[in-house]
């Protein structure tokens, strides 16, 4: 045996294993076993991992989550808007219902009472104005009446007329025509007009709104 060999094998020094035998290592075989001495893996060490692991990931997935919320926000609003049985006309707060067929004063009034109304008020001169437009040309029963050309004006409902509108003729209902309002018998037959006030409905609508 050379000298360099002879110096390479007195620098391995000799290992004693568990059995009580005795091997020279190398170098890379000593490396090893002194990282497996300072750093043995153990089920708690894997155990740790896989929790801490688990824990980034509930947090990452909660964070999006958390995001993708303040990014889109649902909002529901109400609204109400008035509405008008089938046939009727709304005009500002009320319903106007026009006749087809031709009745009395009394017979009008009864009919409009079976819906729920009465003989047409109005309390503006625009509600009046729209009145003579929708009508045409006919004549049409309101709902003004008196008991004789000596007494004051009453709507259908018993409440008293202020007035507001001058009535022409000395019957004793009301009726429009197309130069305004006049008076005539009960038993005169005429078109009609009803009026109520008009329901409210409420109305939803979702919108998203994205931030």
């Amino acid at each position: 045996m050379s000298t360099p060999e002879a110096s390479m094998e007195i620098s391995k020094p000799d290992v004693t294993f568990l059995d009580g035998t005795k091997k020279r290592a190398s170098a890379k075989d000593l490396q090893g076993k002194f990282l497996a001495l300072i750093s043995p893996v153990t089920p708690v060490k894997v155990y740790c991992c896989v929790l801490l692991i688990a824990f980034l990931l509930a947090h990452v997935i909660g964070l999006s989550v958390a995001l993708l919320v303040r990014k889109t926000e649902l909002v529901i609003k109400s609204s109400t808007y008035a509405s008008c049985p089938r046939n009727w006309i709304g005009f500002g707060h009320k319903c106007f219902y026009f006749s087809e067929d031709t009745r009395n004063w009394t017979f009008s009034q009864t009919f409009c009472a079976s819906l729920e109304a009465n003989l047409a008020q109005f309390a503006s001169m625009e509600e009046l104005n729209f009145l003579k437009r929708y009508k045409g040309s006919s004549d049409h029963w309101v709902g003004l009446n008196r008991d004789s050309p000596h007494h004051t004006w009453k709507w259908a409902d018993n409440t008293e007329y202020n007035a507001s509108f001058a009535i022409r003729g000395s019957g004793q209902c009301a009726y429009l025509n197309e130069n305004g309002i006049s008076s005539a018998g009960i038993y005169t037959d005429r078109k009609w007009i009803c009026s109520k006030p008009c329901s409210y409905m409420e109305e939803c609508q979702i919108t998203l709104n994205s931030f």
